[in-house]
């Protein structure tokens, strides 16, 4: 081979490989111009300009083809590069205790399409992923969209490598039900192609905020959430879920922060999953729950609403020290640079954030070190987005095997 072919043929290995890092900061807005690409990976403006040429040929992203340069910039101006709107999606899917949310996401996490669907969840996950699967599937013939694969996010911690929920309790399903095996299932019969994944919805919220809301950015991400009942955890290193050895790392819910407070399903008395969800606020404040909407709506309402009253104010203050309490504990375990809250606890963090970030300074190491950032989630249907993710990441990773296309980096 003569030294041109290698130098063409180096070219060529060099671009596959960067296929799918230079898809992920697309994907993550981190890289909106070809420049900006070339840059962040190291390569020359040859390889990225092949590079990006690849991956729209693949029908992922777009290179704007008349470059202008940004106001008060200098230099040569440079394409700028985006998702391809009318590229693949994942179908997403979340199952709560009030029902299921049914979804297209595409690349840079948006959502293109979405169907609620079921008020009530049968103790059945095979036929409540069903009616998922059925309701994904018509989002897909209604909008003509090529599917990547399929994300599950359950409200349950999902033990790996067999996917199975141990601890559906809110969906009153069996433990242990194998319910990425189920999704699977219903993704094939419904002639959907692409992979199937599941995960607990918090880890997806996580992994969702991380890429694309409260969390980009952070090295090391804690994310707490109360939805529609109970209370999950969820840590971000370097980019990646930790969900420990399988899969069952963040089960915060139990931490205690009150001993002689409620009884938890776990067996012990007053841990988080009890005494910081929806129902622990409506409790607190005295209100008795309406079977109208769900819980989270219901708390979201009267915290919105009735701000001003004594027992609501109340309420607010006794989750607040609580949550704080359970917080605080975690962040001497775990040292995180930013913690993001979500669901119900993002309404208390906004309805007195000095408070929240005292009682965490003051009853942790590292808080009265500086402080850590605490924030409030910013996507919307982010366990949503998050199980998207799933699906989109065999592509972020190898994008030629997962769709299918030659290279032509030349």
């Amino acid at each position: 081979m003569n030294g041109k072919a290698t130098t063409t043929r180096t070219r060529l290995d060099r671009g596959r490989s960067a296929l799918g890092p230079a898809l992920e900061l697309v994907h993550t807005g981190r890289a909106p111009t070809r420049a900006v690409l070339t840059a962040e990976l190291g390569v020359t403006r040859a390889t990225a300009g092949a590079v990006a040429a690849e991956l729209e040929a693949l029908g992922l992203i777009r290179v704007d083809s008349n470059p202008g340069a940004a106001a008060g910039s200098q230099g040569r101006p440079s394409h700028r590069l985006t998702v391809d709107e009318k590229g693949p999606v994942a179908l997403a899917a979340q199952v709560h205790a009030d029902g299921f949310r049914a979804a297209l996401v595409g690349l840079g996490g948006t959502i293109e399409a979405t169907a609620p669907g079921c008020v009530t969840v049968s103790a059945d996950p095979a036929q409540v992923l069903g009616a998922v699967v059925e309701a994904g599937a018509a989002l897909l013939r209604a909008t003509g969209r090529r599917c990547v694969g399929a994300g599950l996010a359950a409200p349950s911690a999902v033990a790996e490598p067999e996917g199975t929920a141990l601890n559906p309790l809110h969906l009153a399903w069996p433990a242990g039900a194998p319910v990425r095996e189920i999704f699977a299932e219903q993704i094939r019969a419904a002639g959907i192609e692409g992979p199937a994944f599941t995960g607990n919805d918090v880890n997806l919220a996580a992994l969702a905020e991380h890429r694309h809301g409260a969390g980009r950015g952070a090295k090391d991400l804690l994310c707490v959430a109360t939805g529609h009942r109970g209370v999950g955890g969820a840590l971000v290193l370097d980019g990646r879920l930790h969900t420990g050895s399988s899969g069952l790392a963040l089960e915060v819910g139990h931490l205690t922060v009150n001993p002689e407070g409620r009884p938890c399903h776990c067996g012990s008395r007053g841990c988080l999953d009890v005494e910081t969800d929806p129902l622990a606020f409506l409790t607190a404040a005295g209100r008795d729950p309406g079977p109208e909407v769900s819980l989270l709506q219901q708390a979201r309402d009267l915290l919105r609403d009735h701000a001003d009253d004594p027992g609501v104010r109340v309420a607010t203050g006794e989750l607040i020290d609580r949550l704080g309490l359970g917080l605080a504990g975690l962040v001497n375990i775990l040292n995180p640079d930013r913690i993001i809250l979500g669901g119900l606890h993002r309404e208390l963090l906004d309805a007195d954030p000095g408070r929240l970030r005292a009682v965490v300074a003051d009853r942790s190491l590292w808080g009265r070190s500086g402080g850590v950032p605490i924030l409030p989630c910013t996507l919307d249907h982010n366990s949503l987005v998050g199980a998207a993710e799933l699906a989109w990441q065999p592509v972020l990773d190898d994008p030629l095997n997962a769709l299918g296309g030659t290279a032509d980096a030349s």
